[in-house]
């Protein structure tokens, strides 16, 4: 098969023409290049963000304005969640909680109500009476709050803050029971003192 010729004319006309859409061609790519980069970008962050850091969810309860279960980015701490349930009450005991400590998936924030004065009067008497106290927080407590535990010495108070340091944070207090030295019956008797 033949081609036909084309005069010199001709393809200049031709090298012109395809040389303009190439130009403008490149120039519209170019212009939806940083659309298309910015959004592949966002797109590769949230997906990081979801793969390795996820979204904890948290139930925050007690003396807060708005209790409930929230969902918040990993790494967020105590004073976030207690944000996103509308701050404490003017009856809280910020004082038992650690706003500063990290969050866990599934993790409780307990905020606890202030302890009158008179009630504190009456335990500081060595009355009988009853008098409310705040659960103590296993992620955060300190040997010796945890020693102040019923059965709890400075061994086992130990072992608790190794377990957590060794597990990280506690979920649930029935992972009291992986503790050593803490079995059913003393988990019973701590359950309604602690929480994760």
């Amino acid at each position: 098969m033949k081609l036909p010729e084309i005069s010199r004319r001709q393809a200049i006309v031709v090298c012109v023409l395809a040389l303009v859409v190439l130009v403008a061609a490149g120039k519209l790519l170019e212009a939806r290049q940083p659309a298309v980069q910015k959004r592949a970008a966002r797109v590769k962050l949230i997906g990081a963000a979801s793969s390795s850091r996820g979204r904890l969810m948290i139930d925050v309860s007690g003396a807060v304005h708005r209790p409930g279960v929230y969902g918040l980015p990993a790494g967020s701490r105590v004073n976030d969640a207690l944000r996103m349930a509308g701050g404490a009450t003017r009856k809280a005991g910020l004082t038992l909680v650690n706003r500063a400590a990290t969050l866990s998936d599934g993790q409780q924030v307990l905020v606890p109500e202030k302890v009158s004065a008179a009630s504190a009067a009456v335990a500081s008497s060595g009355s009988t009476a009853t008098t409310a106290t705040a659960p103590i927080h296993l992620n955060s407590a300190t040997a010796e709050q945890l020693d102040e535990l019923p059965g709890v010495g400075p061994a086992t108070a130990q072992r608790i803050i190794d377990y957590r340091t060794t597990n990280g944070p506690f979920k649930t207090v029935d992972e009291l029971d992986s503790v050593s030295g803490i079995g059913p019956a003393k988990l019973a008797e701590l359950r309604d003192l602690v929480v994760p």
